[in-house]
């Protein structure tokens, strides 16, 4: 429900926007924006583009984003020339970047500027890569070398490749961490670089991603 999810999305940040700015500025707590999925979608409805994103929040996290989200959209067809649809880099990843593993988050950071978006995606995710375009058109993604988890034998096909991908989509947890809609083992470094805590060390994300690792392995 597509249009509900934009809906509150929006509704559910300006409400929570307009009680924090009742307070006074010395006390009021950062403001980051996240969503997993529909959520995702949900949460990038709140914004009107990069800038009111990043002028309105101190921090950004969407993960596994649907490919049907306006802005995603919007940065992935802006990306930087020679930057490939699965991980695209946008105006040289000053403000935001993609990443779909902890090597690719914490690259260059010293020149991420703040506030940061982050959208962690895999290139084997259909849940990001499910368009209904797929019946007649071959996208980028296919066009391009494949990405890091996508086999190079893939080929496109029309209607059959539109099928693959949203059968898929029931499968995209049934796979191993890293890989799909699987995004818990890099979550805890995505935080790090989008809203660290005070004092935030190395040791204290690997201490809790061991932690997620528990139980979501399990």
């Amino acid at each position: 429900d597509k249009e509900n999810a934009t809906n509150t999305g929006a509704a559910l940040f300006d409400a929570v926007r307009s009680e924090g700015v009742k307070l006074p500025v010395d006390k009021r707590p950062k403001l980051v924006t996240y969503g997993l999925s529909l959520g995702s979608f949900s949460g990038n409805a709140a914004f009107a583009g990069v800038n009111d994103l990043r002028l309105s929040v101190d921090g950004a996290l969407f993960v596994g984003t649907p490919s049907d989200t306006r802005l995603w959209q919007t940065i992935t067809a802006g990306r930087d020339i020679g930057s490939p649809q699965w991980r695209p880099t946008y105006k040289q990843g000053t403000a935001v970047r993609f990443a779909s593993n902890s090597e690719s988050i914490n690259a260059s950071q010293a020149s991420w500027q703040t506030p940061r978006v982050l959208y962690l995606q895999h290139a084997s995710d259909p849940v990001v890569w499910f368009d209904f375009n797929l019946l007649t058109t071959k996208p980028d993604w296919m066009r391009e070398k494949r990405g890091d988890d996508v086999s190079p034998r893939i080929r496109w096909y029309p209607f059959v490749s539109f099928a693959q991908v949203a059968v898929d989509q029931f499968f995209g947890t049934a796979v191993p961490n890293g890989h799909g809609h699987n995004y818990p083992n890099v979550i805890v470094d995505a935080w790090a670089a989008v809203a660290a805590p005070q004092d935030w060390t190395p040791a204290k994300a690997q201490k809790l991603q061991a932690i997620i690792d528990t139980y979501t392995n399990e």
